[in-house]
Parts: C-alpha cells; structure tokens; sequence
C-alpha cells in the first residue's frame, strides 16, 4: 500500500512538472505569416498569369472557334452601343422642337442604317438564344457574314470588300433606271424643258456628264410630271429602290422621299460642320459609297471634287424636288470611270 502511494505521488509530481514546463514555451503558430502571405501572393500571381495566357493558349489550340468568339463579342458591344445611341436619337426627335436637321452627320446617318443593321442582325441573335442554337448559327454567321451579320461584325477587310460589293449590286440598276428617264423623251416635246432635257440624255448617252447648271435647269421636270415619284411609273419606281439599296416591299415611294430627305440633311450636317476638307478620307469614301459612286483608288481631292457638285444640286433641293436628288447617282456618275470598272468586272 505505501509503495503504490509512493508510486502515485510520483507519478502525478512528474505530471505537474511538465503541465509547468509546456505551459511556460511560447506556442508556435500552426504556419508563420510570412510564410502564408508569399505563398498566397505567388498562387494569385500563378493564376493571374493563367488568365492572361489563357486567350492566348486557346488562340493557338482552337484559333477558327476564338476569331469566331471574338468576332461576336467585339460586335455584340459596337451594336449594343450604336442601339443605344439609336435610340437617344429617336427619343431626341420625338420632341417636337427637335428635327432631323438638327442633329450630326453621324447621327443621322446612324439614325438611318441602324434599323436596316437591326432587322438583318435580329434573327441571328434570336435563334442564338436557343439551347445549343449558338453551335450551329455562330458558326454560319461567321462564313455568310455578308449575308447575316451587319457591319459591325466585319473586320476593316470584309468592311472595305463588302461595301464595294453592295455598290456593285446597287450599279447593275444604273442602266434600267437612265432608259427610263429617255423613256418619256417623245412626250416632251411641247415642253419647253425638251432641248436642255434631250441634250443631258444625249451628254449621259455619249459617255459624259451634264454640268450643275444644265442639271438645275430641269428642275421642274423632276417637280411633276414626268419624274416627280407621284408619277414614275412602277418599274421605274422597283429599279430607283434597288439603285438606293432599298427593298422594295411596301411605301415604296414614300420611303424614296424618306431617303431624299435623309441625303439632304446630310449634306446640310456636312456643310455645317466645316465642309468636306475636314471630312476624313474614309468618311469621304463612305460619302461617295451612300450617293452611288465607287471611291476605289480615288484620291481625296477626287471625292472632294465630285462630292461638291452632289452638295451643288442638294443645296437647291426642296421636299417638292425629291425625285431629282434621287436621280443624281445617275446624272452625275452614270459614267464615271470608277464605276464602270466595278460594272465591268461584274460581267466578266
């Protein structure tokens, strides 16, 4: 019995002692901060790297898949922007002391295109919201962008192809709309209009164009009958829409005067603004693409020079006298060098 109590009080003495010692060191901490805080910054620095290389590495392993994401993510935002400043346009010209007139040059010709890029563009992007829709249509729209998608998804290459492959469309009506002017030729001659106006056909029919003056002097011909667009007859009307890359489903002819007006207030915006020695080569080209003639290979003093006779016969152009600035695609570049080339090249 004393021998197991001394063996207990030993026992429990020697406990004690070394509760007391543990107690008495420092306690070290489960890892050093120090430590902690490199190995935290190297991981998000290992994985912020891995973002960064990441677009890159799937370039290189699938590029066809990445141009074909990036091509609609740079142009889903480009859209979404121009809608949007489509829409504060509408909004600004809803009140009634705001008009057309009133606004940029790139707004309206903004005001203009979106709606025609909207309704092209809205089927792709509805279908692409089906289940599993987006495998098939992404990839179609990437081949056909011409076809299905609108400018904002094509690169500076398709832009410049593609623009001058639209005006290469809109020339093929040239011709069918020039004969419909010689149309009504013998029915004008009691008109007192009928040397002057027989003397354009003849300057458009032997390879040259009419002056402004020559153009301007047949300006009531274009104010009733026979041009003005109340009384063009219906084929006339067919070709002068496709002329404007317009379809040519329903208000055919109030969309025409709808154009006309556009065109003017363009041209007004562009005086306003300094004139066309401030405009850039690229708007100038955009310019010349709009009323009918090819800027390919034109030098900028060459587009200034043929746009300043267009603003010559818009600036006398009222809401009676629409159908004469519609027709200017043909009396100043029926024969234009430029454009015969893109005709040309189309009949090959």
């Amino acid at each position: 019995m004393a021998l197991r109590l001394s063996c207990m009080l030993t026992c429990s003495k020697f406990s004690c002692q070394r509760y007391v010692s543990t107690t008495n060191k420092t306690t070290k901490p489960l890892y050093k901060r120090d430590e902690a805080k490199k190995f935290r910054f190297y991981i998000v620095n290992r994985y912020v790297e891995f973002l960064m290389k990441y677009e890159t590495a799937m370039e290189k392993r699938f590029p066809s898949a990445m141009r074909v994401y990036r091509m609609f993510m740079d142009g889903i935002k480009l859209f979404y922007k121009d809608v949007k400043d489509y829409l504060k346009i509408v909004r600004s010209l809803n009140k009634k002391e705001n008009k057309l007139m009133d606004l940029t040059r790139t707004e309206i010709e903004l005001y203009y295109q979106m709606p025609k890029d909207m309704v092209k563009v809205a089927p792709i992007l509805i279908l692409s919201l089906l289940p599993f829709a987006n495998y098939v249509i992404f990839p179609l729209a990437y081949f056909f962008p011409r076809h299905l998608l609108c400018s904002h998804f094509w690169n500076l290459q398709q832009k410049a192809e593609f623009r001058i492959m639209i005006l290469q469309q809109r020339l093929i009506h040239n011709r069918p709309v020039f004969r419909h002017l010689q149309a009504p030729l013998p029915q004008l001659k009691d008109n007192q209009l009928y040397d002057k106006w027989n003397a354009i056909l003849a300057s458009l029919g032997s390879g040259s164009h009419p002056t402004t003056e020559e153009i301007l002097a047949c300006k009531k011909l274009f104010m009733g009958k026979p041009f003005h667009l109340f009384y063009l007859r219906s084929n006339h009307v067919k070709h002068l829409l496709l002329m404007h890359d317009m379809h040519r489903v329903w208000f055919r002819r109030s969309r025409l005067a709808e154009r006309a007006a556009i065109l003017i207030a363009i041209d007004r915006a562009i005086l306003r603004e300094g004139g066309l020695e401030s405009m850039s080569t690229e708007a100038l080209r955009k310019a010349c693409l709009m009323r009918g003639l090819n800027p390919l290979n034109m030098k900028k003093e060459h587009m200034i020079n043929w746009l300043l006779l267009w603003l010559t016969i818009s600036n006398e152009i009222d809401k009676y006298s629409y159908s004469l600035l519609l027709h200017c695609p043909i009396l100043l570049a029926y024969n234009h060098p430029t454009n015969w080339q893109l005709i040309y090249r189309s009949n090959k």
